[in-house]
């Protein structure tokens, strides 16, 4: 005996796929934006604050590399801008990919300068980073958009 799919069976089959898959995007959108509030919160108060502040122990750590108070201030409005770029929905993937950056360039100083001394805290803050770019990527296109038609008035 064979069982024959009628298409009233496969609407409903594909309807109650469809209802399951949303709840799923929907949480894994809300867990996302979660991860780049909390992200936002790390740059924006434990990174950024404190350089901006001129916290003794960071303004000796910027002494240490070479470089003084500017780069402590630049590197601390960097950070507070990316960390609220990460909140703007058309910046997200930009604002991801630039903190990589940032990362990429605090990695390379926590090798040379530090001897390694808390390179791992950049290097792991690189992936949720990447995750957001690469889940977010349909921002860019949102701020391209977005300036071509500012252009456009222009």
């Amino acid at each position: 005996m064979s069982v024959v799919s009628t298409p009233a069976s496969a609407t409903a089959t594909g309807t109650a796929t469809a209802v399951t898959a949303r709840p799923a995007r929907s949480r894994a959108r809300t867990a996302l934006l979660a991860l780049q509030i909390v992200l936002a919160l790390f740059y924006g108060v434990a990174s950024a604050a404190p350089k901006l502040l001129g916290i003794d122990a960071a303004a000796d750590s910027f002494d240490r590399i070479g470089f003084g108070d500017w780069f402590m201030y630049l590197t601390g409005a960097l950070e507070l801008a990316g960390a609220v770029a990460l909140l703007i929905p058309v910046l997200y993937q930009v604002a991801a990919v630039a903190m990589i950056g940032l990362m990429i360039g605090a990695t390379v100083t926590q090798i040379t300068v530090f001897d390694g001394d808390n390179a791992a805290t950049p290097i792991i803050l690189i992936l949720p980073l990447a995750l957001i770019a690469w889940a977010r990527r349909d921002s860019t296109k949102a701020l391209l958009a977005l300036v071509r038609g500012a252009v456009a008035r222009t």
